[in-house]
């Protein structure tokens, strides 16, 4: 059995009004990989997409920090996260092993801006997908960052904020938490 954490902390907190923070944890044992996050001071009633980050060739993947402010618009947004953090690799949604990134299966903040998500993924259909997409099974978690996404619509962006994934807008993408994954 191997165990991974990730301690999540903010990002754009100064522009989204709420200081997004939590844990996620990994449990590789046997045929299943076991997630759980738990998150704190989302912002409420929306869904956040959730996913761990990573470069396909193994590279160490980190949080980003406002250098990666490229524009300088004081918002990090997710094609600036892309230099420290690669791509997004998995979903931690209904059904991760599936690979599907842009859809509304994600865990929904409630009221106080908390929620927790758990599931267990079958590794083998993962580590398959994993491979179609990137070219390996392993999914090396220690070189890994998981994000958390997504402001309220009603939250006023600059044209500047890019990160449009299909019909999902900049709200949907932004990201407002990021941890470095870790062997536990």
């Amino acid at each position: 059995m191997k165990k991974y954490i990730a301690h999540i902390t903010p990002l754009n907190a100064d522009k989204i009004g709420c200081e997004a923070h939590g844990t996620a944890e990994f449990t590789e044992d046997g045929d299943k990989l076991h997630v759980k996050v738990e998150m704190f001071d989302t912002p409420k009633n929306i869904e956040h997409w959730e996913h761990f980050h990573g470069f396909p060739d193994g590279k160490e993947a980190n949080v980003p920090t406002m250098a990666q402010d490229k524009n300088h618009d004081g918002f990090i947004d997710l094609p600036e996260t892309e230099e420290v953090s690669g791509t997004t690799m998995v979903p931690l949604d209904d059904a991760p092993q599936d690979m599907n990134i842009p859809h509304d299966g994600y865990p929904v903040a409630d009221e106080n801006g908390h929620y927790e998500y758990e599931i267990d993924i079958p590794l083998e259909k993962l580590q398959a997908k994993f491979k179609d997409g990137f070219g390996t099974e392993d999914l090396q978690l220690d070189k890994r960052v998981v994000y958390v996404h997504g402001i309220p619509k009603d939250l006023e962006l600059p044209d500047t904020v890019g990160g449009c994934v299909m019909n999902y807008d900049a709200h949907t993408t932004l990201p407002i938490a990021a941890g470095k994954i870790e062997e536990a």
